[in-house]
């Protein structure tokens, strides 16, 4: 594969600090510093500011440069309900190509989540039981905007952790599951539906308790 271009990489790093909260909400990207970090020129810092602004992650105020995006209670719940829609689209066109082994692969990414140690754990093997599901939809456009919003969920996950955590039982990646063993798709888009949009009622301020 060629390599990475560098705008992407910087692109990622940052996006990876800006959902774990590294990079706070409000706080200036200086554009100096991050060419410095990476070694790079300024025209790749910027391609990667613009990238991360198209996912809504950052916002380019006039004359002040870029800052991180902040989100409120009424962004997650529009985050939510259009995840709702589109992984309900996408879970449609993948079910009738969803194999058993593929079925096997979401199942143990479910046991993954429910073993995690911590959140960043947890976040990992809960996307991947989604993109498991969604893939075969063989609908590329439809994947990477669902795969933005995902970022964008990540980040009001991240923010509703505190110092404790505790590995929440997912009962409806289960419910899911067993709907598309049954080849019952339409019950696993319900599920589903319910399920995203649970994670745009209001965080709890203690611990995580937010499906996603």
């Amino acid at each position: 594969m060629p390599p990475e271009p560098l705008a992407h990489r910087i692109s990622r790093e940052l996006a990876a600090r800006i959902v774990s909260g590294r990079i706070a909400p409000g706080e200036r990207l200086r554009q100096d510093h991050i060419a410095a970090e990476f070694g790079a020129s300024h025209v790749p810092v910027r391609e990667a500011f613009r990238q991360l602004e198209s996912r809504g992650l950052a916002v380019n105020e006039p004359r002040r440069g870029f800052r991180v995006a902040g989100f409120s209670a009424a962004e997650v719940r529009e985050v939510a309900e259009m995840r709702a829609a589109l992984e309900m689209l996408a879970l449609r066109h993948a079910a009738p190509h969803l194999t058993p082994a593929v079925l096997d692969q979401a199942e143990n990414a479910i046991r993954a989540g429910d073993n995690a140690a911590d959140v960043e754990t947890w976040d990992q093997a809960n996307r991947l039981f989604h993109r498991l599901i969604l893939g075969p939809c063989g609908m590329p456009r439809l994947l990477q905007s669902i795969d933005d919003l995902h970022v964008a969920s990540a980040r009001f996950l991240f923010s509703g952790w505190r110092a404790e955590w505790e590995a929440p039982t997912d009962r409806d990646h289960r419910a899911i599951l067993h709907a598309l063993r049954a080849r019952d798709p339409d019950r696993a888009a319900m599920v589903l539906a319910r399920h995203i949009q649970a994670s745009g009622q209001k965080p709890k301020t203690t611990g995580l308790k937010i499906p996603s």
